[in-house]
Order: C-alpha cells, then sequence, then structure tokens
C-alpha cells in the first residue's frame, strides 16, 4: 500500500527539519555548544549502567546547579523548565480558579502550566527600562486587588532573553502582600543582579531550562530551584509518578514523569562547568552587533546599572519610520541566505488562547514584538559567520 502523501505544512515541516539538521551551512539562532566534557560524564553514567532516569549524574548536576548559584538551594532537576514551572506552582498551591500575574512577553511554556491547573492568568506589560516585568504597574495593581480582596496566589515574571527581573522589588511586593514569588529564569542561567546575585536565586523558587536552544543544554531539561527544601521534596515526589512508599505501585496522589534523566544530567555537568565562558561569550557577540547596527532607528536590549545579563539572544528593535525599512524585511532578507533569526516573542494577552484575558499596561511588550529581532546569537558563531550576519543586515539599511 502506497503511503498517503505528506500535507503541505507536514511536508513543509520535514523539509525545515531535514535543513536544520544536515546544512553544514546554516547559522543557526542559538545551537548547542558541546565543550568535550560531557562526554566523559556520558561515558561514567554508560560504564556504571546508569542509564535509567535516575542516578548519580542528576544528583551530581543538582548539586552543581545548586553550588553556582551559591549554595544552601534545593534543585530538582526535570524534564523541561515547563515541567518545573508546573511543579512550582502545585507545591505553590495554585489550583482552579487562582489567579497568577504573570509577564504576558514570554514563551507559551511559561504560561501554560497555569492553564493546566485551572487557574487563570493575567498579563502584565514590560518595562522599557530593563524590557522585563513592570514593577511599578505591578504594585499599583496589588494595591487595587488588596483592597479588594482579590489578591493572586502567585506571581510569575520573566528574565527576558537572559536579563535578570528586578528581584529586590519583587521580594519586596512577595513579602509585602503575602503572595508566592516564582520567577521564571528559564533564559537566564548565567546572569547577575547588583554583583551579588544570581538569576535563579529569586522568590520562594525560580525555573531554570537547558532545551537546546539555551545558553547551556541538556539536550531537553530543566531545573526546579527552591529556597524551601519542602518545596523540592514535593515536586521530586511527583515528578516520579507520586509513588508512595510501599513494596508496590501504591499512589495517593496524581504524579507525573518529570524526572531529568540520568544521561542528560550527565551532559549537564559537562555544560555547567563552561557556563561563564559561555556568557562571556554571548556578552561579546551582542557588544559587536551593538557597535555595528547602532544607528538612529535601532535600539538593542538595554542594560541598566547594576544589571548584566547573559545576553542569551541578541535582541534589537527597528523603527521603520526611521531605518527605511521594516523588521520582517530584515528576518525574510537573512532567511533568503540561510540565516536564522526571529521576532520576538508575541505577547500571550495577543494569542488567540488567551485572547480576552486581564492585562495591564501601555502596550510595550506589543510593540516590542511588531519591530522587534532576534540575532544569531550562539557561543560557537564563528568570526566568518558573524560578519556575514552583519554585512547582510546593514546592507538593508544603506
Amino acid at each position: 500500500m502506497t503511503a498517503a502523501p505528506l500535507s503541505r505544512a507536514a511536508s513543509a515541516g520535514a523539509v525545515y527539519r531535514q535543513l536544520e539538521y544536515t546544512s553544514s551551512m546554516r547559522i543557526f539562532l542559538s545551537r548547542p555548544h558541546m565543550s568535550g566534557k560531557e562526554e566523559i560524564y556520558v561515558k561514567e553514567a554508560f560504564a556504571s549502567n546508569f542509564v535509567a532516569p535516575l542516578g548519580p549524574q542528576l544528583d551530581q548536576f543538582e548539586a552543581a546547579v545548586s553550588e553556582y548559584l551559591g549554595g544552601g538551594l534545593s534543585c530538582v532537576g526535570l524534564s523541561s523548565g515547563t515541567a518545573a514551572l508546573h511543579l512550582a506552582l502545585m507545591v505553590a498551591g495554585v489550583g482552579p480558579d487562582d489567579e497568577v500575574w504573570v509577564s504576558s512577553m514570554t514563551f507559551a511554556g511559561g504560561v501554560f502550566p497555569i492553564t493546566y491547573l485551572g487557574a487563570k492568568p493575567r498579563f502584565f506589560d514590560l518595562d522599557p527600562a530593563t524590557w522585563t516585568i513592570n514593577c511599578d504597574i505591578l504594585a499599583n495593581e496589588l494595591e487595587l486587588a488588596a483592597m479588594e480582596g482579590r489578591l493572586p496566589k502567585a506571581i510569575v515574571p520573566t528574565d527576558l532573553y537572559g536579563q535578570s527581573v528586578n528581584l529586590t522589588a519583587l521580594e519586596a511586593l512577595s513579602a509585602k502582600y503575602g503572595v508566592r514569588l516564582i520567577v521564571d529564569s528559564a533564559e537566564s542561567f548565567g546572569a547577575e543582579l547588583d554583583g551579588s546575585r544570581k538569576a535563579g536565586t529569586g522568590g520562594d523558587a525560580a525555573i531554570l531550562s537547558f532545551n537546546g536552544n539555551k545558553i547551556i543544554t541538556t539536550s531537553g531539561g530543566g531545573m526546579l530551584v527552591t529556597r524551601h527544601p519542602e518545596w523540592a521534596e514535593r515536586a521530586r515526589f511527583l515528578a516520579t509518578q507520586a509513588r508512595d512508599p510501599a513494596p508496590h505501585y501504591e499512589h495517593s496522589s496524581v504524579g507525573y514523569n518529570y524526572r531529568l534523566s540520568n544521561i542528560s544530567a550527565a551532559i549537564g555537568l559537562g555544560q555547567v562547568e563552561v557556563l561563564d565562558k559561555r556568557v562571556a561569550r554571548r556578552r561579546e557577540i551582542f557588544d559587536q552587533y551593538q557597535r555595528a547596527l547602532t544607528r538612529s532607528g535601532v535600539q538593542f536590549l538595554p542594560e541598566p546599572e547594576g544589571y548584566r545579563g547573559t545576553r542569551w539572544l541578541t535582541t534589537l528593535t527597528i523603527d521603520p519610520d526611521v531605518t527605511g525599512v521594516t523588521r520582517e524585511e530584515v528576518r525574510l532578507m537573512l532567511l533568503e541566505h540561510d540565516i536564522e533569526s526571529r521576532p520576538l516573542w508575541k505577547p500571550m494577552h495577543m494569542q488567540p488562547i488567551y485572547r480576552g484575558t486581564t492585562y495591564h499596561g501601555i502596550g510595550f511588550d506589543e510593540k516590542l514584538f511588531e519591530t522587534g529581532l532576534c540575532l544569531p546569537s550562539g557561543s560557537d558563531m564563528t568570526d566568518a559567520e558573524f560578519t556575514e550576519v552583519i554585512d547582510r543586515t546593514l546592507s538593508l539599511f544603506s
């Protein structure tokens, strides 16, 4: 029997995947960058036959992340950042009809877990000075909600494109109103704030992502980081199918298959050793882009005093009224030359699935989406690749 032909969309997707995995000429937005140390840890896992989900490499990876963040934090390796957020919300007590206040400009995985639990997101705009959640708007709405007796169950601000949120302001608001703070640090592992705080250490809990395009990767994976040991214990229980202590499989709670595999954690061990080098390289790439492309009508993600982001992706906005070229014209031109770039996140309050959901702001995030572009930023970019991106982009501005 002849197989049915692929639909046009499926066929296009297959072609794209083939190109993505086989092209040696394509310049990617952010591809995995191995150090060579990962293979050592993976071989150790294979030699000891710990190829099952749990094992010593996972324990070591959790400990290594905790140490990098300054120690004293409980870390739970999970299958994704989305899984980490899901469990963080669960252990924070979020349930049906609760409100969770969240950055609107974020990846869908930073919001979907709210919906998994039957809770309701309320979306917030960004601060133009940092491109992270606007704490002034948040403070005003918290004051009003307190007076009206409708405070949210949790606040989930996003560290956008590698830049930390204002942890000082957010933790003060969390304490003042007794609202749980769960920081989405999926994009910012390696960032710092005020010279003393690492992204991933904020609030009651934070989540990290080790997806293939992140600054370091475990292929796929994430982590829940919390200052509450009991939260970590509960998360581990839920992440391993919520199996009660018994010689047989006994379950009194609904659980999930969310644990990070030991093999993936072995990759992470090699990656975390070079995290600071990866951050330094991406910051260097950002600085080069900024020097080459800064002109009237082009603005880059700002970094106020006290902030030191990872520059996970170099992001900029292009004002067509000033430059004479749109963001989309730049993106499509780069695509024609096999250079991957991407618009900034489409704010979640603009997404069809959340149409009509309450949003607080002036639409700064909407403007960022309309004019913003992410440029190739991988730490393994060659000088030749970087020069090509610059030259082709400049050709539209000249």
